[in-house]
């Protein structure tokens, strides 16, 4: 796990090394690709997988190398920053790329006629682009201008998850980080017992909230109003042109793809509010989330990758602060190690639970009722923290 300082900061990133976004948005999605060379030289399909080692292997060790950036930019330089026109194109590049790179591994798949082994193993290595598909779309959508709403819609309709600004925004931002969030995970809660939770409830929650917005405006739900219809059209268009230029075969390669890059979505939902829960008023309501109701990250390579994702503490409080402003909080829980890394270790519940649960715990300062623990482990982690108490 990173515990040094890294030599760069976000200052770094912002001034000097600004042009690494833009290397970043353009080079990093062929990296899901790069197996395709030795795969094609040595006539083993398996190296097609080679892109998701790179993810979830290289990144954390880069990581591990780099350290931690907990610097922040002065208050005063914000305003500049977030009017930077830059920042904004890198997003509009890196969601270029992806399309590009995408388009262009289902191409290879139709003409390589791959093997199922060899579909297996690109598509463990395209999870990836529909995580990059998701975190674009997400950022993209938490803003008010129309050409970055639209980007959202296309980059969530490719992704095959049109309503997600819908639900993140409306949904898992009011929720946050309380038992009613379908897309906050609860201690003593493991990955996939979360993911069978997490996917339906925030489908249905997504649509739910539009039909009801619509309704309360007196709109017919197939209302060009609709904010989930284009998306939707985007992703019913490609899903139809892949089916009928390509086959049935690399369809269902698409779908596949498209359904492992949701987990990467529900991988991130998991690791970043895990045991966290706001307090409930006097009045009823959840407090008003604070930057300790998200566990923040400070990798510096894997914020660079993700735009910044990993400061998801000051995101929840100000979800309209774009990437590049991101703070970091002294005074908030940090996980251990940057997303790719706790995405492996969320895979193996045990793990998971031997790293985490203290972590929560201790955050908490071994009380119960200030955290968001799942009903039927309650009674064992009252246990568990009497016996930490004796």
């Amino acid at each position: 796990m990173a515990t040094t300082i890294s030599r760069f900061s976000i200052t770094d990133l912002t001034q000097r090394f600004r042009w690494l976004w833009m290397i970043n948005a353009f080079f990093m999605p062929w990296l899901a690709l790069i197996g395709i060379i030795p795969a094609i030289k040595t006539g083993n399909s398996a190296w097609l997988a080679l892109g998701f080692v790179i993810f979830y292997v290289a990144i954390p060790v880069l990581d591990y190398v780099s350290g931690q950036d907990p610097n922040n930019h002065d208050e005063a330089d914000v305003p500049a920053l977030d009017a930077d026109n830059y920042f904004r194109w890198a997003l509009f590049v890196a969601l270029a790329g992806t399309i590009v790179v995408w388009f262009s591994a289902i191409a290879y798949a139709w003409y390589a006629q791959l093997s199922i082994l060899g579909l297996a193993a690109l598509a463990l290595s395209c999870m990836g682009l529909g995580g990059a598909f998701l975190n674009l779309g997400h950022e993209l959508g938490h803003k008010k201008n129309r050409p970055e709403r639209w980007a959202a819609s296309f980059a969530l309709g490719i992704a095959a998850l049109p309503h997600f600004s819908v639900e993140h925004n409306r949904g898992h931002h009011r929720d946050v980080a309380t038992p009613h969030d379908h897309a906050s995970s609860r201690l003593g809660e493991n990955f996939y017992r979360f993911m069978f939770r997490e996917m339906p409830g925030t489908w249905l929650r997504g649509w739910r909230l539009e039909a009801d917005r619509l309704r309360s405006k007196g709109l017919s739900f197939w209302s060009a109003k609709n904010e989930i219809l284009p998306g939707a059209v985007i992703g019913l268009i490609f899903f139809a042109v892949v089916g009928v230029l390509c086959g049935a075969e690399i369809l269902a390669f698409v779908m596949i793809t498209s359904l492992l890059g949701h987990t990467n979505l529900t991988a991130a939902n998991y690791v970043e509010h895990y045991g966290l829960l706001r307090q409930k008023l006097d009045s009823g309501r959840y407090e008003t989330p604070q930057p300790q109701h998200s566990w923040n990250q400070n990798s510096l390579i894997s914020n660079l990758i993700t735009f910044q994702l990993q400061r998801h503490s000051d995101h929840h409080a100000h979800p309209s602060r774009r990437y590049q402003c991101l703070r970091h909080f002294d005074n908030v829980p940090q996980l251990p190690a940057g997303y790719y890394a706790m995405f492996l270790l969320a895979y193996i519940p045990p793990l998971w639970f031997r790293v985490m649960d203290k972590k929560v715990l201790n955050w908490a300062e071994h009380d119960i009722e200030r955290i968001n623990v799942l009903a039927d482990k309650r009674k064992y982690y009252q246990h568990k923290i009497a016996m930490t108490a004796a």
